[in-house]
């Protein structure tokens, strides 16, 4: 089982600096999600040979490894030129990947909860696109559902992935996210079995509390257009964390836990290492037996 942080909070250290930082949080792995100077959201891939190559040499450096690569495409989108712009990120994506050694990337399945079906016909478009693509460089693919994704529900997204039927395909369970998946945790991790190979880990408040008052959106008409989530420290909010690492043992879960907390830029550092603390007591409470 792999232990990786999702940088986002450090983005701001420089990329060649950042294997260093990771490294004196207790971490050995990173996984890379969208920052300007490397994959940004939604655009083309900024780095070229020579930053793969300077991000390495201090990887190698700090002992640190890039366990995956998250970029985020609109490659669901219902407008077709969207989508062909994602695809073409994509590719350089997949490309950047692979030169930095990585063997796993994961993502959202994207598109848009008011155009559910159209965002559907898209998504399997641009795998007829890409999946030879993933199969060609030998890389995995690792799909979660996203609040407002055109999938949101937990086991009709794991049927998403299964139904995608490639061996290097799989599922991402974000603990953040399992309210909008319909909050039944281990249900959840049971039907994905052994296709669940890597999960988030954040903690969130449940949205559907409170008669679903406990946010309020104004004006009303636009509830059906916003999700409310948090990716919060482990003990802040509302996810069954002992449930969450039980039912990861039940399924013999050995893949990667990516703790990808966003909410306290001021402490990053501290959180990061907070965080992992938490994971290794869970770890060392329902694996190590």
């Amino acid at each position: 089982m792999k232990i990786a942080l999702d940088p986002y909070m450090l983005r701001h250290v420089p990329l060649t600096e950042l294997p260093g930082v990771v490294a004196e949080l207790g971490y050995e792995y990173i996984e890379l999600s969208p920052r300007e100077d490397f994959i940004p959201f939604y655009l083309h891939p900024r780095a070229d040979k020579a930053t793969v190559r300077a991000f390495r040499k201090a990887l190698d450096a700090a002992g640190v490894q890039v366990s995956s690569v998250l970029p985020v495409y609109e490659w669901s989108c219902p407008d077709e030129e969207n989508r062909q712009a994602a695809v073409r990120y994509w590719k350089r994506a997949i490309e950047l990947t692979v030169e930095l050694g990585c063997p796993v990337m994961n993502s959202e399945f994207n598109g848009r909860a008011v155009a559910s079906s159209d965002s559907e016909r898209q998504f399997w478009r641009s795998l007829e696109e890409l999946l030879p693509v993933f199969e060609r460089e030998g890389l995995e693919l690792r799909l979660e559902p996203h609040p407002y994704d055109f999938v949101e529900d937990g086991r009709a997204a794991v049927d998403l992935v299964r139904a995608i039927d490639a061996e290097f395909a799989s599922f991402v369970y974000c603990a953040p996210h399992t309210f909008h998946q319909g909050g039944d945790i281990a249900g959840i991790m049971r039907h994905a079995g052994s296709l669940l190979t890597h999960v988030h880990v954040a903690d969130s408040f449940d949205h559907r509390a409170s008669s679903g008052n406990r946010y309020i959106v104004n004006p009303p008409s636009l509830a059906d257009r916003i999700r409310v989530h948090q990716h919060l420290d482990i003990g802040q909010g509302e996810v069954d964390w002992d449930l969450t690492f039980r039912s990861l043992a039940e399924i013999g879960f050995d893949g990667i836990l990516t703790v990808c907390v966003f909410a306290w830029e001021e402490r990053a550092r501290e959180s990061a290492v907070f965080n992992r603390e938490q994971v290794e007591q869970y770890i060392a409470k329902y694996f190590a037996k």
